[in-house]
């Protein structure tokens, strides 16, 4: 029997649906719907394959059947990178959905089997537990909230399902290519795995994000304000992962030999873009910005003790320094 979790946040939120007409979207759109949650979709077209064309038209009748909106945008081709160029451009283009159409909640249909791939590929580069899990239920991103609500759920159980209901879907021809890192690590182990051991590989799933939460307890943060984050820590060993987690939330992952960086150095620029600055209990981290600031206000940050990194930040977006360590 399959289900979803999340239930509260879907029912009190308004839902937009990324979907694909894959196993994975064509299985979650049918169970929302079962589970009465209210939601509308929304469908990047990549143009790479013969049936992109099909999967848009079926979006776009199953969006007129169930009286859904629908949302589609044809992607610019991509010369290399295309894993990570599509998946900015697709994000790109969910975040304008849901700014404009105040959404509150972007579903994805992540499963078991994308978890698996996702330890699998942070495991062979080097990762702690925060690191290796990298897929959660629940992720509270800047102005919405990102909900994976079918993680618990293999591919094959949602295959079984839409095969048993006689749903439509499509298979997507490309997750074969292994020149794509993912697809190598689904075809070479982590199917094979899944499809093995799969209640075993759930357990211990869960188990580990159990020992997740323990271990990124003994933070809290004390200030945000768009891509500005102030975190206090009590706990000082786990520094390194508070910081890899926010910096994901701003949608920057961080190297291994950035995170060695990290233990030794308490004030970074990352990638030119990115400051973190620790200054006794506290994490700063915003936009690298050098902008001249006034006298006045330089010696405001000074008195209110803000990194010197962020200041830039706080000085184009008009943050009175007294203020932001209010807390």
């Amino acid at each position: 029997m399959l289900y979803i979790d999340c239930i509260d946040e879907l029912n009190s939120g308004k839902n937009l649906l990324a979907f694909s007409g894959g196993v994975d979207s064509s299985a979650l759109f049918f169970l929302l719907l079962e589970n009465q949650i209210k939601f509308d979709i929304a469908l990047v077209n990549y143009g790479i394959r013969e049936q992109s064309i099909k999967e848009q038209t079926y979006a776009l009748t199953l969006a007129k059947r169930y009286k859904l909106k629908a949302y589609t945008i044809q992607s610019p081709q991509f010369d290399n990178n295309f894993e990570k160029n599509a998946r900015d451009f697709r994000y790109r283009f969910f975040n304008k959905i849901i700014k404009r159409e105040n959404y509150t909640n972007l579903i994805t249909a992540h499963q078991l089997n994308d978890q698996m791939e996702w330890l699998l590929m942070r495991l062979v580069k080097g990762a702690g537990v925060v690191e290796l899990l990298g897929l959660e239920s629940k992720t509270i991103r800047d102005n919405y909230r990102l909900i994976r609500p079918i993680l618990h759920h293999s591919k094959d159980e949602l295959l079984e399902y839409l095969k048993k209901h006689n749903y439509k879907y499509f298979i997507d021809s490309s997750n074969s290519d292994i020149k794509y890192e993912r697809n190598y690590f689904r075809k070479k182990f982590s199917d094979s795995l899944i499809e093995e051991y799969r209640d075993g590989i759930s357990r211990s799933f869960e188990y580990l994000k159990d020992d997740k939460r323990v271990l990124t307890t003994g933070y809290r943060e004390i200030f945000h304000y768009r891509e500005l984050y102030i975190i206090e820590l009590t706990n000082p060993a786990i520094k390194t992962r508070v910081i890899d987690i926010y910096l994901k939330r701003l949608g920057y992952l961080l190297s291994s030999s950035q995170r060695e960086k990290l233990k030794k150095e308490n004030s970074i620029v990352f990638g030119a873009v990115w400051a973190v600055e620790i200054i006794d209990n506290k994490i700063f981290i915003a936009p690298y910005i050098k902008k001249p600031m006034p006298k006045r206000y330089k010696e405001s940050c000074r008195v209110a003790n803000i990194a010197p990194k962020i200041r830039g930040y706080c000085y184009i977006n008009k943050l009175e320094p007294k203020m932001v360590l209010q807390s």
